[in-house]
């Protein structure tokens, strides 16, 4: 049997632990070296205007995260579409992305899940080129998280092999700052280097939660982008669907069915709402069709 006072060591002990996982970037903390003044009158405390605490800065913890640079070379081998001079494609993603920033200001959102109904539809190309194409607007803070938690790929198409498990970011073992990266001035990367197999009872579990609103907290994006599992292989979307404010439905013109489609409405119908459907590899050449001002 556990003594009180040893029970009460080995929780201490926890805590302890835990405290050294906690981002450097802490807001509303006042400093315990601080002198205190009592009106004498009535007994409560005064602050003076020189202890105020200065308004925490966001852009600090941005500038923290790791910055990555990949070769964009690299990037266009692996159908990330970063320059729009030597890239006609971007044209395309910046259409969806105009159309994206439109319906999210009018809805007042800013988490957006992307999704599709099965494998290989290309929802991550998507997720990635619409982050890409985000990244260019100046004024748009934009955070693209990898929460295809069984199998990711986003690692990969950014061709980062030194990223940890976003795991332990997600359950609280490590702070933002530690698993984030940050590719230019405004575009940050929750990769994942380690693949989750049990990703449904991790996004149940109450550290998940608390990790999306740090995230939210201390980063201050426009815009979380979630690249998801496919909807209708597990319930890891529908585990999602509290933090996140609508989807993006990816399909691809080859592999996806009619029957696909509905069955994911179905599926979203009072749970997720919809965004929009992005048609993968269709078969028309509609970017060379509408594409202006390239020269050949």
């Amino acid at each position: 049997m556990t003594s009180g006072s040893e029970a009460g060591d080995g929780s201490n002990a926890s805590s302890r632990a835990r405290a050294g996982h906690v981002s450097v970037f802490r807001t509303g903390q006042r400093s315990p070296q601080v002198s205190i003044t009592l009106d004498q009158r009535t007994g409560r405390e005064v602050f003076h205007s020189n202890m105020a605490l200065a308004r925490f800065n966001p852009g600090r913890v941005w500038e923290s995260l790791t910055e990555i640079t990949p070769d964009p070379q690299f990037l266009d081998g692996n159908g990330l579409f970063s320059n729009p001079s030597t890239s006609p494609a971007t044209a395309t993603f910046d259409i969806l992305r105009t159309r994206v920033l439109q319906t999210i200001a009018k809805q007042k959102w800013s988490r957006i899940a992307i999704t599709s109904p099965t494998h290989g539809c290309g929802k991550s190309f998507v997720a990635a080129n619409l982050a890409l194409s985000m990244a260019r607007l100046p004024s748009c803070r934009t955070v693209l998280l990898d929460l295809e938690l069984r199998d990711p790929q986003l690692a990969r198409l950014f061709g980062q092999s030194d990223v940890g498990a976003l795991a332990e970011f997600l359950q609280g073992e490590q702070p933002l700052e530690s698993q984030l990266r940050r590719l230019g001035a405004n575009l940050a990367l929750g990769l994942n280097g380690a693949p989750v197999s049990q990703a449904s009872e991790l996004l149940h579990g109450p550290d998940f939660p608390q990790a999306m609103s740090n995230l939210r907290e201390l980063l201050e994006p426009d815009l979380i982008l979630i690249d998801t599992p496919p909807a209708l292989g597990s319930d890891d979307v529908l585990a999602l669907a509290a933090e996140v404010d609508a989807a993006i439905l990816v399909v691809d013109g080859k592999l996806t069915t009619a029957e696909d489609v509905r069955a994911c409405e179905r599926l979203f119908d009072g749970r997720l709402p919809l965004l929009g459907t992005v048609l993968n590899r269709a078969q028309d050449r509609a970017t060379e069709r509408y594409a202006y001002g390239q020269r050949n």
